[in-house]
């Protein structure tokens, strides 16, 4: 199928035409328009899913254009096994948060153009192979989420959409000060990430240390990593509900993703002296305190977002371990963070929208009022927790295996906040859900279709990766380990 990565960019970008050419006043049209859009991605995702060849660890589906050829700029696009991942997440979540925005009642019209112009960029960002064009889809991202965080969030929303864009262009201007250092190294100058891989032993190491800090620090603003973390929480507090799952599901899987992309394949040197400190130490501190900072929550967003945290932490730690099943694990737990804090972030909305108030402590005997969002609230929650049979306890499970064959006592570490996790988790079950009922919300209506529409595929991801991991694994593994032996010679 020609051109499909660009289809895949594209369609959004034309839906959001269309809606800007719709009557402000025309919400039902302008929705509707917005959903069809980013029906074609998902199906595109499909298509590529089933037909992309696992056991070619290359880049497939390529597209390889010149664009500005005075300065080797190129319009170049592809996917392996690393990023056909996050292209099917990132399909998946804005079709079905499109319908998790059905309420947006201000600004229609702008809402969802902005949306699917965040939909294109963030899809641009995981098929771009050139530097020049991963940056544009990066920074074109950043517009939409600051406006809408900004404009259709909270009580605090200004606070929270600067602060989220401060912290995002720190980590813009420094990707930007590498990406003309990889350009101007190499004669004839190009920013095309393969030939940038392949003369990764052409620069001196102390240049790969420099950039290699300065990269790490701009990806896990993204992440995110203590201590570059604290715009997380306040922009998902603030932000409407599709927006939260955007962030947790898709936004934060960028950072892991530029290290394995850039860090790893442009810079495997410098990778292998730092990995420990800046991914597995980090790592297993952000596991422990993420989940620290989210037992001592009371808004119930917030701790899902510090759950956030502590859950990234598994990804910097399977990554830093070097290992073919830490890595797998690695990848494998940014899909599954993906979809379980998506159906989080969707069922915080859903309380949300009935109580107007997300106190843990507000709620009580929730279980008897609300039966089937219990019954799904508990799914996630133990989907959260890593219950064996369900998708994240396999992810995490890879990543420890293989992080303690060179770190068992970090390993060990990020380990025993299993227990803390749980222990989060348990406890705003018994709070919200069991125990006397709170009468003053006796009358609270049950979950809805549209509601449940949302939720569902989700659901049924989280149980079939549970039991049978092997269909993320196969797609991903090839290419995964084509990136772990760029570093293999440096350890």
């Amino acid at each position: 199928m020609d051109h499909l990565l660009s289809w895949m960019i594209f369609t959004p970008v034309a839906g959001m035409a269309a809606i800007l050419c719709l009557p402000s006043r025309a919400h039902a049209p302008i929705k509707w328009t917005a959903a069809a859009a980013t029906v074609p991605p998902l199906l595109l995702g499909v298509w590529l899913f089933v037909n992309f060849d696992r056991a070619d660890p290359g880049f497939q589906f390529v597209e390889h254009y010149k664009w500005i050829p005075s300065y080797n700029i190129e319009y170049f696009l592809g996917v392996d096994g690393l990023s056909i991942a996050m292209v099917l997440l990132t399909a998946l979540l804005s079709f079905l948060c499109i319908f998790a925005s059905w309420g947006i009642e201000k600004g229609v019209k702008g809402y969802f153009a902005l949306f699917l112009l965040l939909d294109a960029a963030m899809m641009g960002v995981f098929v771009a192979l050139d530097f020049f064009l991963f940056y544009i889809f990066w920074e074109v991202m950043l517009l939409p989420m600051y406006f809408l965080i900004g404009i259709w969030g909270g009580p605090r929303r200004e606070y929270a959409a600067i602060k989220f864009f401060l912290y995002t262009l720190l980590g813009s201007v420094l990707m930007l000060i590498v990406m003309l250092a990889l350009y101007f190294s190499q004669t004839p100058h190009t920013f095309d990430m393969t030939k940038l891989m392949a003369a990764h032993g052409t620069y001196a190491y102390g240049l790969q240390v420099a950039l290699w800090v300065a990269l790490f620090i701009g990806f896990a603003i993204k992440i995110p990593a203590f201590p570059f973390h604290t715009w997380l929480p306040d922009a998902h507090v603030e932000a409407p509900t599709a927006i939260s799952v955007i962030l947790a599901g898709i936004l934060l899987k960028m950072g892991a993703y530029g290290i394995l992309r850039i860090n790893y394949g442009i810079l495997p040197e410098a990778t292998a002296d730092l990995a420990f400190y800046f991914l597995g130490a980090l790592g297993a501190f952000n596991i422990v305190y993420g989940a620290l900072c989210a037992m001592a929550q009371t808004d119930l967003k917030k701790l899902v977002a510090y759950s956030s945290i502590s859950h990234m932490g598994y990804v910097m730690l399977g990554m830093a371990s070097f290992t073919a099943i830490g890595i797998d694990g690695a990848v494998l737990q940014m899909f599954n963070h993906g979809t379980v804090t998506a159906m989080l972030f969707l069922l915080v909305g859903v309380i949300y929208d009935r109580a107007h108030h997300r106190e843990i402590d507000g709620f009580g005997g929730l279980a008897a009022v609300m039966p089937v969002y219990t019954g799904v609230t508990a799914l996630a929650f133990f989907a959260a927790l890593g219950l064996p049979g369900l998708s994240a306890f396999v992810s995490e499970v890879l990543v420890l295996l293989g992080a303690w064959q060179k770190y068992p006592v970090l390993t060990a570490i990020g380990a025993s906040a299993v227990v803390l996790t749980a222990g989060y988790l348990l406890w705003t079950m018994q709070r919200m859900f069991l125990g006397a009922r709170n009468e003053k919300y006796a009358g609270l209506p049950e979950i809805n279709g549209r509601e449940l529409f949302t939720l569902a595929p989700l659901a049924a991801i989280v149980v079939v990766l549970g039991v049978y991991p092997q269909a993320m694994l196969d797609l991903m593994r090839a290419s995964l380990h084509s990136i772990n032996q760029m570093v293999q010679p440096y350890l």
